[in-house]
């Protein structure tokens, strides 16, 4: 799991890798909290949950890093040491209209049509008064990828600076 950042005008772009999907996303959330502060204390700040619901796996990105920025701000607590413990994706509905979550494994499980996708997750919020934070305002669509590779999976993502 690894993360580089990448200048972008007026932005700031973070390209990640990780083995699995969850990898990959803890590695994004990871990204954004160095392009938050170049320094992050050691053993301060307490873990609380993240749990989030997006209809595509590409949303669901937009909207777990969303969630870390607005906790961020509701917080005045940067999200770091971030932890995706589960990816899941709804399946199909079966004869009594219950849903079977399915593990992501790269595998297209039914049409997919009314599929949704769960992330669970635990990050650790550093106090804001404890570091020199530079604000990052958003995460944005803007040449956003997420894509399955030989060796597990890449992203890039902008965010608003």
């Amino acid at each position: 799991m690894a993360f580089e950042l990448r200048d972008h005008t007026a932005d700031v772009a973070v390209a990640a890798t990780g083995g699995t999907l969850e990898e990959v996303f803890a590695a994004v959330a990871d990204g954004l909290a160095a392009a938050s502060t170049d320094e992050v204390p050691e053993g301060t700040g307490e873990r609380f949950q993240v749990s989030v619901t997006a209809e595509s796996r590409e949303a669901l990105l937009f909207d777990y890093l969303d969630e870390l920025i607005y906790r961020r701000d509701v917080r005045a607590a940067l999200p770091v040491d971030n932890r995706v413990e589960s990816i899941e994706r709804g399946g199909d509905e079966d004869e009594d209209g219950n849903r079977e979550a399915r593990k992501e494994d790269g595998h297209r499980h039914g049409d997919g049509e009314h599929d949704s996708w769960t992330l669970e997750a635990t990050t650790r919020g550093v106090p804001l008064s404890e570091i020199d934070a530079r604000e990052v305002k958003a995460v944005t669509y803007s040449e956003m990828r997420l894509e399955r590779t030989d060796d597990g999976w890449e992203a890039y993502v902008v965010f608003d600076v």
